[in-house]
């Protein structure tokens, strides 16, 4: 299985850090979307598939709260896991993310194997990187 992946941050060098840390990460990838802000996020998913998105918070045009919103109330866009990557990082902000939607929060600066580990998690991969399929545990 290989996943598309959505980055959306409007600074130009952490999109490239982040593009970085997926490619050593060994996440099988088909395509690795590039977003400036919300707005932008929001056109490339009107276009493609996307298996989890990677957002700032604070970006022009829409910034990442504005685009979890948006994504929770459109039923298309709703299940797509968010990751916010954020220099802010207080627990009212981080509480807000989880309340609109986000699966996973990361502090800037981060640890590359941080968000290594929260795109596993979230992917359901293993440690091999393999992908976990636990539909067999599904009552229906």
């Amino acid at each position: 299985m290989s996943f598309n992946i959505l980055i959306t941050d409007d600074s130009l060098s952490m999109r490239a850090v982040i593009r970085k840390v997926i490619t050593l990460s060994g996440i099988p990838v088909t395509e690795c979307f590039e977003a400036a802000n919300g707005r932008q996020a929001l056109e490339i998913l009107s276009r493609n598939w996307v298996d989890v998105i990677i957002s700032d918070i604070n970006m022009p045009e829409m910034n990442g709260m504005e685009l979890l919103k948006e994504l929770k109330q459109d039923n298309l866009f709703q299940e797509i896991p968010v990751i916010i990557v954020s220099t802010e990082g207080n627990r009212e902000r981080i509480e807000e993310a989880e309340r609109m939607g986000a699966r996973g929060f990361l502090k800037k600066p981060f640890v590359p194997e941080e968000l290594r580990s929260e795109l596993y998690r979230i992917l359901g991969l293993t440690e091999e990187g393999m992908y976990q399929d636990d539909s067999e545990s599904c009552d229906f």
